[in-house]
């Protein structure tokens, strides 16, 4: 009868044991490999498109300076009636001419296949998308505008007046919705998967996600100069911060569409 080494059966235990717990493990991080994978949103491709991409910050900048004088005299007057109702304006028609509309570029998800049997294909696909792309325009500002309570909200929780300026604050939470989180409503809709990947800014850079990121730090910046003891009237509420939100969300759109495109944080 063979000796047995205790040592080598132990080895050869411990190594079938270890064989099969990699296989364990692989077969339980199958499942777990074919996660969401967000793609960066990119332009379309026609001239008016590539146009206006490049015109929008300029045209954004112009709404801010035109308006400026009239913010620090009376902000709640000045953003009601001249530069939120312009915003919206610009926002909706870059989304519409310039933004894939949401399910179509956003996901790995979107690969092309064979049409199926009754599908729309060409030149029907692409009028029907015309059409849907002034109903999503629409859909994408009522849902910002049920938003920005919560973007209200979260402002108050970082600081801003509570008891007094309640309009200044809430006028101020529609332009950082409007500019940063309006683009991203168009591209993605309310897919939950592409938000958690926007909220816990694992997302690639974009001139979508790269509006928003730049709009947040532009506004938490935009709060520096209102404590200080400079005695300007530019320095109430919440002048600064709507010039940090309009800088930072054209210096990020600017960035993440170019020189930061797909990558991430």
């Amino acid at each position: 009868m063979p000796l047995v080494d205790p040592i080598t059966m132990a080895s050869a235990v411990s190594k079938k044991g270890a064989a099969s717990q990699t296989v364990t493990v692989e077969s339980s991080a199958s499942p777990t490999a074919e996660t969401y994978n967000l793609l960066p949103v990119s332009i379309n491709q026609t001239p008016l498109a590539q146009t206006l991409r490049h015109a929008q910050p300029l045209l954004l900048s112009g709404v801010l300076a035109f308006g400026f004088s009239s913010l620090v005299k009376d902000p709640v007057a000045a953003m009601s009636s001249t530069t939120l109702p312009l915003t919206a304006a610009l926002q909706a028609v870059y989304a519409v001419i310039c933004l894939p509309v949401a399910g179509r570029g956003g996901n790995d998800t979107a690969k092309k296949a064979k049409p199926r049997p009754g599908e729309k294909t060409g030149k029907k696909r692409a009028k029907e998308g015309g059409n849907n792309a002034y109903v999503l325009a629409a859909l994408s500002l009522l849902i910002t505008a049920l938003v920005t309570p919560f973007i209200y909200a979260s402002m108050v929780l970082f600081g801003a007046p509570f008891l007094t300026h309640g309009s200044h604050t809430l006028l101020c939470a529609a332009h950082l919705s409007l500019l940063g989180l309006f683009p991203l409503f168009y591209v993605h809709g309310v897919d939950a998967s592409a938000w958690a990947a926007v909220g816990g800014f694992r997302a690639p850079l974009d001139e979508t996600f790269g509006g928003l990121a730049g709009a947040l730090v532009g506004a938490w910046l935009g709060a520096v100069p209102i404590p200080l003891d400079w005695d300007r009237d530019w320095q109430r509420w919440p002048v600064t911060i709507l010039v940090g939100i309009y800088g930072g969300y054209v210096l990020g759109k600017v960035i993440g569409g170019t020189a930061a495109w797909g990558k991430k944080f």
